[in-house]
């Protein structure tokens, strides 16, 4: 990922030093298993851990010519270690490394982006409980609705996030496999007390069955999982794009003194950096798609899931990481105008009230056709010709029949929409 997305510690898990540090760590712990197992001579892992050195610039070197990047990992290491090198890798195929070093790097990163995931969960909390009676109103298909509060909506994405922290928990325990099994699986090289030692060393579950790789829809379902995670970042982003529209401009990203909103219109505050995490949310479900396309290889494998994922592994986490991080800054330092929100509510004159406005009619004895035909004509003349609801109603000779006009008004009092509030809270914040 270029670095203007990418944040220091997600970008090391990456970073290929720290890959062939790990395969290191496996190549020693299947060692130690190894001498247990009277299979290589005692001292050989102990004498690797002590010599052996990362030269990525000669691991590059020797690939330019073996054409394969495990070989010349091994024959690095060996250069530093001397004879002993040559017990490395006994049994097992370049998979065995490979995929349980993946499944490493994905773990770490999605520790990380768990802890992201918990920040913004603490920033949501504390603003919407600030903002749990700010009311503002609610929009369908962008059209006024009825009456909710600012607090209402960051509870329903709090809630959202609590999900996706559980979905990244079992996207994380789904990946963290160790696969130790040789050439197709079989163990016919290996004993597969090798793995246990292997897995139980590096924090991992045994992989039940391999053939010769990890199978690949573990990965989809971790990539999945971070699709997902992209997809409510957009849902807030896009809200708070929609809500600093000019017209409505209900809430404002943080705007610094000393910052530039366009090059040619000085007086533009655009919401660049919920633009800029739509964008993002977009490159991290595309990643989704070969992730699952990766399932279905050849046989017991092929290598056309390899190029993929070293794509999409770095890509994807230290992406979303970045993303996760934006967005709790933006929600940090938001700027929110409750008295613009109430502005626009009252924009209908009180056509926001229309339903209850029909349930009370129809408990004065309408039936619900004729209460939904009084109520949508009136809201219908009070638009077109620019008065209250309420004044509408109160000339309505069918409704004056039934309903004083000191009953009518209290069908528009504001806290009978925002009445069970607590109970909803009570539901999320628990």
């Amino acid at each position: 990922m270029i670095q203007r997305y990418s944040r220091k510690e997600v970008k090391k898990i990456w970073e290929e030093k720290n890959k062939y540090q790990i395969w290191l760590e496996i190549e020693i712990a299947a060692a130690q298993a190894m001498e247990k197992l009277n299979v290589i001579p005692k001292g050989v892992a102990a004498k690797v851990k002590k010599r052996a050195k990362i030269n990525v610039e000669r691991i590059h070197k020797i690939e330019s010519k073996v054409h394969h990047d495990v070989i010349a990992f091994l024959t690095s290491i060996t250069e530093k270690v001397g004879a002993e090198g040559r017990y490395l890798h006994k049994g097992m195929t370049s998979s065995d490394v490979l995929d349980t070093c993946f499944n490493i790097q994905l773990l770490q990163s999605g520790k990380i982006i768990a802890k992201d995931i918990d920040e913004l969960l603490k920033v949501l909390k504390n603003k919407s409980l600030k903002y749990k009676n700010t009311i503002c109103i609610g929009r369908s298909h962008g059209i006024h609705a009825e009456p909710t509060t600012f607090g209402l909506k960051l509870a329903s994405f709090y809630e959202e996030f609590k999900r996706n922290k559980q979905r990244l928990k079992n996207a994380i325990n789904e990946i963290s496999t160790c696969a130790i099994s040789g050439a197709v699986g079989t163990f016919a090289n290996i004993d597969p007390k090798v793995e246990a030692y292997v897995a139980k060393k590096l924090n991992l579950k045994v992989e039940p069955i391999s053939t010769q790789i990890v199978p690949r829809d573990r990965h989809a379902f971790y990539f999945s999982t971070l699709g997902i995670i992209a997809a409510s970042i957009e849902r807030v982003a896009t809200e708070i794009r929609n809500l600093q529209k000019t017209e409505i401009q209900e809430v404002e990203e943080f705007f610094d003194k000393n910052q530039k909103g366009s090059s040619a219109m000085p007086h533009k505050k655009n919401p660049i950096l919920s633009e800029n995490l739509t964008g993002l949310s977009r490159m991290i479900r595309s990643y989704v798609s070969p992730s699952l396309e990766n399932i279905s290889l050849w046989h017991e494998r092929d290598i056309s899931h390899s190029s993929v994922e070293r794509n999409i592994g770095p890509d994807s986490t230290i992406t979303l990481d970045f993303a996760l991080d934006r967005l709790k800054n933006i929600l940090k330092n938001i700027n929110v105008y409750p008295k613009k929100m109430l502005k626009n509510l009252n924009i209908t004159k009180g056509l926001i009230f229309s339903q209850r406005v029909m349930i009370e009619l129809t408990k004065h004895g309408f039936s619900r056709e004729k209460a939904y035909e009084l109520v949508q004509k009136n809201a219908q003349k009070a638009w077109s010709k620019n008065i209250t609801f309420y004044e509408s109603l109160s000339k309505d000779s069918l409704i004056n029949k039934k309903i004083s006009n000191k009953d009518l008004m209290k069908m528009f009092d504001m806290s009978y929409h925002t009445k069970r509030i607590n109970l909803i809270y009570k539901r999320v914040f628990k």
